[in-house]
């Protein structure tokens, strides 16, 4: 599996405050762009896996509205995860 405890823990790392910050907006968002990043190479090589694309879509939903949920609660956690993640918005 590609996003064992090991991997989540350096993306919570790197991007919330602790290893165990799962719930911080911005270790959610770094984790939904990993996701996200890995379904896309998915669906390149899997083109009629419809199921894949759904779920895509839906997460790709949850990443946006946590991005408006920051952006709105503080501009400046909001435009450093952007930048961080190089993330087009």
């Amino acid at each position: 599996m590609y996003l064992t405890n090991k991997v989540k823990e350096e993306i919570f790392k790197e991007n919330g405050s602790s290893e165990k910050d799962s719930g911080s907006a911005e270790g959610q968002v770094a984790l939904f762009t990993t996701r996200i990043n890995h379904l896309t190479k998915h669906l390149k090589n899997n083109k009629k896996d419809f199921n894949t694309e759904r779920s895509l879509l839906k997460m790709v939903g949850k990443r946006k509205s946590l991005l408006n949920y920051l952006k709105n609660k503080d501009i400046k956690r909001y435009r450093a995860i952007i930048k961080k993640l190089s993330l087009r918005k």
